[in-house]
């Protein structure tokens, strides 16, 4: 993992808007319409190439392939594992999982979720990876973006074995024990190429922030956290054999904009969290509902091995940041920890889903990124004194 103690080094959580064309195919696949393999592969390695220059012009250091080719981060596993496929009755428990506390609370609030109406899929039987293809194409299509365009670095995401226990809803183990170990055996696929392509494993981890009020709505805190350790240690088992130093884990607490009154503090799972393997941390710490949480952060014991990737912009408002407002939160963060291990990110991902109307405009997420980098120049200069 890149680190600097010259300059703030800026990421982001990896996923971002897709082409409109790309959009219409990727919805035709998940409603089942006919799709020209070639033609699809050929856009989205056009539009990984696209990304990935244009994360680079904006000042991205660590750069992603924005998840063009998939529907969403998790979902997508259901086009590469066998024992994934699609039920009515698990799709509708998929969309009552989606209702979280804070929305039962404010019947009048509507807003979207950030996923298409695309139904949730389901575990129907016993889960082996199928279709490695998917995932070497992702792979190479990265690769080349990267040698052409040359960021410091670059990552790719994959769902962790908890957050798939969310959105692939599982009617065939019946034990969320046993579901949870066979979606952690079955991921290593993913997890290990990934790393050993080169590229940093981003590991995304709602389940132990947003599961709490919609998932897990139903339980106390203290059940929920014993669920949480129980998904960080399989979470554990699964990337046992990779180098801390080559992943990160993103935590979030949903990526909306709405209430969020229910969501758990990060000071209640912030050591869970820093028992995981990976050496970056990703947490929002822009969205007015968490970003006084670096005060917590100040009181908390931080392992000296863990890198620290706030968001220090949001992720689901047009709002354009000031880079002075960036480079404020930057040095909180430097302040705890060392400006060496920190690395400057967003909130959450501008291309959760493959919907057809992003909660925040393409050209705004661009303009965030370049508002990112000078903030994160502004707090270069400041952290040298």
């Amino acid at each position: 993992m890149k680190l600097s103690s010259e300059r703030i080094l800026t990421t982001h959580v990896g996923s971002l808007p897709r082409p409109k064309s790309l959009l219409d195919l990727i919805l035709a696949k998940e409603e089942g319409r006919p799709v020209d393999a070639v033609a699809f592969e050929a856009q989205s390695n056009d539009a990984v190439a696209e990304v990935v220059a244009k994360q680079v012009a904006a000042g991205v250091d660590i750069a992603s392939d924005g998840e063009m080719s998939k529907p969403s981060y998790a979902t997508y596993v259901k086009h590469r594992v066998d024992g994934i496929g699609m039920d009515a009755a698990a799709a509708e428990k998929g969309r009552q999982v989606m209702l979280s506390l804070d929305r039962l609370d404010h019947p009048d609030f509507a807003t979207p979720t950030g996923f298409s109406n695309v139904p949730f899929p389901a575990c129907l039987g016993p889960l082996r990876y199928r279709d490695r293809g998917p995932l070497e194409r992702d792979i190479a299509h990265l690769s080349a973006a990267v040698e052409k365009a040359k960021p410091v670095e670059a990552f790719m995401t994959a769902p962790s074995p908890g957050i798939l226990t969310r959105f692939v809803v599982d009617t065939y183990y019946r034990d969320e024990d046993a579901y949870l170990e066979a979606l952690a055996e079955v991921m290593k696929t993913e997890y290990e190429a990934i790393v050993e392509a080169g590229f940093l494993l981003q590991l995304d981890c709602p389940d132990l922030g947003s599961a709490r009020h919609n998932q897990h709505r139903d339980k106390t805190d203290e059940e929920f956290l014993r669920i949480a350790e129980r998904n960080v240690a399989a979470l554990n088992a699964a990337v046992a054999k990779l180098p801390a130093d080559r992943m990160r884990l993103h935590i979030c607490w949903g990526n909306y904009e709405g209430p969020h009154t229910h969501d758990i503090p990060l000071a209640k799972i912030i050591d869970i969290c820093f028992k995981a393997r990976p050496m970056a941390f990703s947490f929002e710490a822009a969205n007015p509902r968490h970003e006084h949480e670096w005060e917590d952060l100040k009181q908390t014991r931080i392992p000296g091995d863990k890198v620290l990737i706030p968001g220090v912009i949001d992720s689901t408002t047009n709002f354009v940041e000031h880079p002075r407002l960036i480079a404020q939160r930057i040095c909180r963060y430097a302040d705890i920890v060392g400006r060496e291990r920190v690395i400057a990110g967003a909130d959450c991902g501008f291309g959760t889903s493959a919907n057809v109307t992003p909660m925040v405009a393409p050209s705004v997420v661009w303009a965030k990124f370049k508002s990112l980098a000078e903030g994160a120049e502004i707090a270069t200069r400041r952290l040298r004194g």
